[in-house]
């Protein structure tokens, strides 16, 4: 299929108050069409993976056709320097969220990505560290505790970032890794309990209500099962 075709795809399944509704969500409308994500999932799935298409879809600053993007890129052609490019044009939780989900933590780079970007400044490359950490938490069912301790130390300094994309992603990966299993559990308890103690208010708040979730009988009784 080719890109202008697709682009003209999404601009006939334009909505305009569900472009309205985006914003009302904190997502940047700004070249949006207001397509869901399951017609966008329906249309990736109709694609198939096509990594020169996906590039050509990125380019054109869509924000439903970047969203396609991330769903039909093939991640074995995925390289570190199309990683920085695209994470680089991140300008909406959204982007940065379906992207991390449905592409990057199935490359060969994700975990060093993870690692390096969630010390980043930019908001959004910072925010797909985090995101990235909670994806593996619950994609990468064979991966080893140890891939996932270390990233506590980096959620422990990071938490006293107050903007509101990254510390939602930070609690995001410290309740994901913390209901993994009962061993990492534990951990990402004791390290929200650290936290809590900090002099930061976004600290406190990602460890409490991370605390609220992990010790919560619903997550401790499916632990238990394990």
């Amino acid at each position: 299929m080719e890109s202008q075709e697709v682009l003209k795809r999404l601009k006939s399944m334009s909505n305009p108050e569900a472009v309205e509704g985006m914003a009302r969500f904190g997502i940047v409308i700004k070249n949006a069409y207001g397509v869901s994500i399951p017609h966008l999932r329906k249309m990736a799935k109709e694609i198939g993976k096509d990594h020169k298409l996906a590039g050509q879809l990125w380019r054109s600053g869509i924000h439903e056709a970047r969203l396609l993007a991330g769903m039909i890129d093939d991640p074995q052609m995925v390289t570190q320097e199309q990683l920085e490019k695209w994470v680089k044009d991140f300008d909406s939780w959204d982007i940065c969220d379906q992207c991390c989900s449905n592409l990057f933590d199935k490359t060969d780079f994700a975990y060093s990505k993870a690692v390096e970007w969630s010390k980043r400044e930019e908001e959004f490359v910072k925010r797909a560290g985090f995101v990235l950490m909670a994806c593996f938490a619950v994609h990468d069912k064979k991966a080893k505790d140890r891939k996932f301790e270390k990233f506590f130390p980096i959620i422990k300094s990071e938490a006293t970032d107050d903007r509101k994309f990254v510390k939602k992603a930070v609690n995001w990966a410290l309740r994901q890794i913390g209901k993994r299993n009962p061993e990492l559990n534990r951990m990402a308890i004791k390290t929200a309990e650290e936290m809590i103690k900090k002099d930061s208010k976004s600290a406190r708040w990602i460890a409490s209500d991370a605390l609220r979730e992990l010790g919560s009988q619903t997550v401790q009784r499916r632990l238990k099962g394990k």
